[in-house]
């Protein structure tokens, strides 16, 4: 679980890990919560190297190079995903060459655990643990040591058009019965409005979803993985979608694709759920929608109930295996998602919803007049807080993430495609994981 202490089963990781997952905490140095300081050669300050993907986040990179005379950081920006940034780190550290700080989504820790790529920071870092919201800082802990330190969360919410729930004499629906009959009044308004756009193309979607609802995919019980991506809350969730989809009451396409831009645009798609970060996607993909929107939690199954999910978790700043400079780069990932100035910096630019448990000097969260105008003078980050605070923290990210959700990906669209049940997309996904984990020597139950 996130709120407790993580364990990666031992046969689980036979094989595929050299680190010593086993072994007890190290070690803290006493005092404070940062990181050892840094050192400098002959005058000259430490350079490290971060790669990551967040737009902007040269800012916070710029505060800390000001900031600091020992270390110097050098931003190199790669792409997201398994496909992109992730490989490329772990072909560095195979070769010996790696960048010394990387982001790394939370669910992707486990995948460059399990092929050895992240240093132990414990002895840098360790001392941070009551700074941080505790499960955030638990997605980079496994077997009391820490791999990572958090950056940000994205707690879901629903963002709606306001103005379009108004004009059609709808509340706002805070079940899922409540969405589903609002879902019928915006598309008999209209042949061409949705309550929203089913997005077959993004597995962190589809999984929040099932989170929600209560599932729980992955479990490590004794020395093996349990996987449970058929179970009883996630059909639950895929027939419920499957209605909508059956009566035509949500538009198929893929969000972030031209055709769902213009849909956000043009008030065909009237709600999104989507992360705390979304909100800087929908002021710069539909400014002229300014004043419209509202933002409010997820539906709920029981009604007064407050369960939230995440989109993939979040995101955190981790150590390369093999950095030469590994003290100075654990300073920086705990400068970059503990201090402040950094943090604010990282909220303003979209990076998501603060790791850190103490907000109140974010001036981001605290005042934000261009956020709030933009949604009719609402103080958004209310609901996100809140969402935060509900998010379901026994969820567990396996091994093979990335294949977890090219697979799910691919499943759902097949179905969606071909017609076939959701359910059967979720059930031939349970089937893909067990083989694809087993094929890396991975036990399961």
């Amino acid at each position: 679980m996130f709120g407790q202490r993580t364990r990666i089963p031992r046969l689980a990781l036979a094989g595929t890990v050299t680190v010593g997952l086993v072994a007890a905490l190290a070690a803290c140095s006493s005092g404070g919560s940062s990181a050892s300081g840094g050192s400098s050669t002959g005058g000259e300050p430490v350079e490290i190297t971060f790669q990551s993907w967040v737009p902007n986040i040269d800012q916070a990179v710029d505060a800390f190079n000001a900031s600091h005379d020992d270390i110097e950081v050098k931003l190199e920006t790669i792409t997201a995903g398994p496909d992109g940034g992730y490989a490329k780190m772990l072909s560095a550290v195979q070769a010996g060459n790696p960048a010394d700080v990387v982001q790394l989504g939370y669910d992707a820790i486990p995948d460059f655990l399990i092929n050895d790529a992240l240093e132990d920071i414990t002895e840098h870092v360790g001392d941070a643990e009551d700074d941080f919201v505790p499960w955030q800082w638990q997605t980079g802990v496994f077997n009391d040591k820490v791999y990572a330190v958090p950056q940000a969360s994205g707690p879901l919410g629903q963002f709606y058009r306001k103005d379009i729930f108004d004009s059609l004499g709808l509340a706002y629906p805070t079940t899922w019965d409540e969405y589903y009959e609002a879902a019928k009044v915006i598309h008999a308004s209209d042949p061409n409005k949705y309550i929203t756009a089913f997005a077959f193309n993004q597995a962190p979607w589809l999984i929040g979803l099932s989170q929600q609802a209560g599932a729980s995919w992955f479990t490590a019980e004794d020395d093996a993985w349990t996987v449970s991506i058929d179970d009883e809350a996630t059909l639950k969730t895929a027939q419920f979608w499957q209605k909508l989809i059956d009566e035509g009451l949500v538009k198929i396409e893929a969000d972030f694709s031209s055709e769902w831009n213009a849909d956000i645009q043009n008030g065909n798609v009237a709600t999104w759920i989507s992360g705390s970060w979304a909100d800087a996607i929908l002021r710069g993909t539909a400014p002229d929608t300014a004043g419209k929107w509202a933002v409010g939690p997820m539906p709920q199954w029981n009604a007064g109930d407050s369960v939230s999910a995440t989109w993939a978790g979040g995101s955190a700043s981790a150590v390369l295996k093999g950095s030469d400079h590994p003290a100075e780069a654990a300073e920086f990932a705990l400068w970059l998602n503990s201090d402040p100035e950094s943090v604010n910096i990282l909220t303003n630019v979209g990076a998501g919803w603060p790791a850190v448990a103490d907000t109140s000097e974010i001036t981001a969260l605290q005042d934000a007049p261009e956020v709030f105008e933009f949604y009719g003078g609402q103080d958004i980050w209310d609901v996100f807080a809140e969402s935060d605070k509900s998010v379901d923290t026994s969820w567990k990210w396996p091994p093979l993430s990335s294949t977890l959700f090219s697979s799910l990906t691919d499943n759902v669209k097949s179905a969606v495609d071909g017609g076939t049940p959701l359910a059967d997309a979720f059930t031939k996904t349970q089937d893909d994981m067990v083989a694809a984990l087993e094929d890396k020597g991975i036990s399961v139950n």
